[in-house]
């Protein structure tokens, strides 16, 4: 390579630095805006509501117990014809 050559690809390099520099402080976002509102959220306490006595109550429908239906059929299949 020539010394023309050198100080070329320095100069182009120099200046594309420049202009790369330039354009991506225009187009990337800038200190001042990268300020966001977000909402304030209340901190978390130990204290509990009780629930509604609507549906917690003495007299509600306990899903834990256990349930039997119909009547005492020992053999579905041999029975009576419709």
């Amino acid at each position: 390579m020539k010394q023309k050559d050198i100080a070329l690809i320095i100069a182009i390099a120099g200046i594309s630095a420049v202009v790369s520099f330039v354009v991506s402080n225009k187009l990337f976002v800038t200190p001042d805006n990268r300020q966001q509102k977000v909402e304030v959220v209340d901190p978390i306490n130990s204290s509990f509501q009780t629930p509604s006595n609507k549906y917690f109550n003495s007299n509600s429908i306990d899903p834990t117990q256990s349930t039997t239906g119909g009547g005492n059929n020992d053999n579905p299949f041999n029975g009576s014809s419709q």
